[in-house]
């Protein structure tokens, strides 16, 4: 006999709720990579609504002047020889993580956008808003074997807004994170400042300081399966010699990695780290990663460009490689158990979806703090201009 039969049995026994208790969660979703084999679902091509900048004092500013432009080291010269040590930490002003941003920045742009989205009113009724980083999560989530995560949803006007809560044990390791993985952090951030340039045509300035409040975002419409999707993702740089200057196909996104020299290593790359490099450029349409690769002197001598569309071809003949078709059905499959999940239209409450490896994905419910998410300059503005709905009885 099916378990949840007799549960469901079960519950029609209980009293009736009182109207004031939450909403009974919802059953959990497996994430077992053989249930999500199909063939690669519609992912609608993205294209970018708009962009905003955040300053070294991390303020927002809805336009482009945190953008930087891409500058390798010329092909024909002697090769890198980037010194990606160099400032730390004396020259290094990270961001404070203390400081829970959630969904504000990409709050900010539609706010300012929200009467003139392509896609007509009442697009934004129906769709998904989050961030890059929340769906790479769920892409690499079939996957994952070391880290969970949790997300919390919210319903607001139709929309359903998915912003990332930091796990107990994420907190734990970020507080107690070993000096040698913040030097590795600055590292990353280095080599961008080694192969960006503030002006097309000018070069890299390596001297200044390394400020990781400074970002530039890109906010993009794209469309998994049947869910239309707003979503914001931070781009490293601009390429200005691509013969498309149209965004997103310009972006560049920068990446380091240990040097390899053996076999194995490689497989390992291209099976662990590989597969989070796809899923965080494909989502947006940034075409190109290029990798910078690291000696344990903590050098870049050399560079090595991987093409989005060709990453999945280093791990297709490996019997434990990734499918980006697991990936996307399993976030496709994902999107819809939250749309259907999360019925009720009110900014105060939130489903908590929580996700540990090995496991299905759970759900949770919580109203206001320290769950809810979405602010009240937000919900106050966005409800002033929202038409009422007519004032028909609707049948109970």
């Amino acid at each position: 006999m099916d378990p949840r039969g007799t549960k469901r049995g079960a519950e029609k026994t209980e009293v009736a709720e009182p109207r004031n208790k939450l909403p009974r969660p919802a059953p959990s979703l497996p994430t077992d990579p053989a249930l999500y084999s199909g063939p690669f679902p519609f992912y609608r091509r993205p294209s970018e609504l708009g962009c905003f900048s955040l300053d070294a004092q991390r303020q927002y500013h809805g336009d482009a002047r945190a953008l930087r432009y891409y500058s390798p080291p010329p092909t024909n010269g002697p090769g890198p020889n980037f010194d990606l040590r160099d400032g730390y930490p004396d020259r290094y002003q990270p961001r404070d993580e203390e400081v829970q941003e959630r969904l504000d920045h990409l709050l900010c742009w539609l706010l300012e956008h929200r009467g003139r989205l392509e896609g007509g009113p009442g697009w934004l009724a129906e769709a998904i808003v989050t961030w890059r980083g929340h769906l790479t999560k769920l892409l690499t989530t079939p996957y994952e074997r070391q880290e969970g995560w949790q997300l919390a949803a919210s319903r607001f006007q139709g929309t359903l807004y998915l912003s990332e809560v930091e796990t107990p044990s994420a907190r734990a390791q970020r507080l107690a994170r070993p000096p040698l993985l913040r030097e590795l952090m600055y590292m990353g951030y280095k080599f961008e400042q080694y192969m960006c340039a503030d002006k097309p045509g000018s070069s890299p300035d390596p001297s200044g300081e390394v400020n990781t409040n400074v970002a530039f975002c890109s906010v993009l419409r794209s469309r998994l399966g049947s869910h239309p999707l707003l979503f914001s993702g931070e781009v490293d740089c601009t390429d200005p010699q691509t013969p498309s200057t149209q965004p997103p196909t310009c972006y560049v996104e920068l990446k380091t990695s240990k040097e390899m020299h053996s076999p194995g290593q490689w497989r390992s790359f291209y099976r662990h780290k590989l597969l989070k490099w796809w899923a965080q450029s494909f989502l947006p349409g940034v075409p190109n990663v290029v990798a910078g690769f690291r000696n344990p002197e903590g050098f870049v001598s050399s560079l090595k460009t991987f093409p989005t569309m060709k990453m999945f071809d280093y791990v297709r003949n490996d019997r434990d490689g990734w499918n980006p078709s697991v990936c996307m059905n399993f976030c496709a499959a994902f999107l819809s158990f939250a749309q259907s999940t999360v019925v009720q239209d009110d900014p105060r409450l939130v489903h908590l979806f929580s996700w540990e490896p090995g496991g299905p994905v759970t759900v949770s419910v919580h109203r206001d703090a320290p769950y809810a998410f979405l602010p009240i300059w937000y919900v106050e503005a966005m409800t002033q201009d929202f038409p009422s709905p007519p004032k028909t009885p609707s049948p109970k």
